[in-house]
């Protein structure tokens, strides 16, 4: 049997903790079997492919015994983690003419495979997520490790899956889009420690009101055990409660650190 089409799709990159989206092109073709990634991977990039493989084959769908080749675009981008993996084997389902090709477009894929087939969470959903819905993408499939990041972005429909067969069966409609379930954040959280109770230290205290009244930076300096990691937690105590726009500035960098 022939190959002859090519499968796009959206994933994305994180540089930073900016967001950015990437093409995911995936190319079957005639010649001896071969699994080829370009556009600038890294080594976790370049290790999907043995996911990418086993987690297909152990999931029903086989793998096609001709060259592949997937491209990662724009190719100047250095594109890093395992967030492709997802994206990667439903480019080659599409491309093998498994699933339909216009299934893929207006949606971002993200998601590490395991090599049963079942889908892990990534670092950096939470700004990668926002990428897409400035750029106008209606539809995400993300990890249900990343869900709760996922409900932070109300601009984008975003369906949870477990595993890769969920992921077809939803772009297929055979299964329900299932969306992250809303919740009630509160921006008020308390201080681990109370300034007012700190004794001494009136020349530091003094300088971490400055910083928290003026939004300046602040270096606390000294030896072991003078009371900076004191003084530290309690700076939140004395700031105003984040905007959701501050918090979400927040979680996109706990998201890029954390992964989730």
């Amino acid at each position: 049997m022939a190959f002859f089409m090519i499968a796009k799709v959206h994933g994305a990159t994180v540089l930073g903790v900016e967001g950015f989206l990437i093409d995911v092109e995936v190319d079957i073709s005639r010649g001896l079997p071969g699994f080829e990634i370009v556009g600038l991977p890294d080594v976790a990039v370049r290790e999907s492919r043995q996911r990418v493989r086993a987690a297909m084959k152990n999931s029903g769908f086989g793998f096609p015994l001709q060259r592949l080749t997937v491209n990662l675009a724009p190719a100047n981008l250095r594109k890093s983690g395992p967030a492709f993996d997802l994206a990667i084997a439903l480019g080659i389902l599409a491309a093998s003419g498994t699933l339909e090709p216009d299934l893929l477009r207006g949606v971002l894929i993200l998601g590490e495979l395991s090599l049963d087939g079942s889908v892990r969470g990534v670092a950096g959903v939470l700004p990668m997520l926002l990428a897409a819905a400035d750029a106008g993408v209606p539809r995400a499939l993300v990890p249900a490790d990343n869900e709760d990041e996922a409900a932070l972005v109300d601009k984008i429909e975003v369906g949870i899956v477990r595993c890769l067969v969920d992921a077809a069966a939803m772009l297929e409609g055979r299964r329900k889009f299932v969306t992250p379930r809303r919740k009630d954040f509160d921006l008020e959280l308390e201080a681990d420690s109370d300034l007012s109770e700190v004794r001494g230290q009136f020349t530091a205290k003094r300088a971490l009101e400055i910083a928290a009244a003026g939004r300046h930076n602040l270096l606390l300096m000294g030896p072991p055990g003078c009371g900076k990691t004191l003084l530290a937690r309690c700076l939140p105590g004395i700031l105003p409660p984040l905007s959701f726009a501050e918090a979400l500035e927040v979680a996109q960098i706990y998201s890029v650190a954390q992964g989730g």
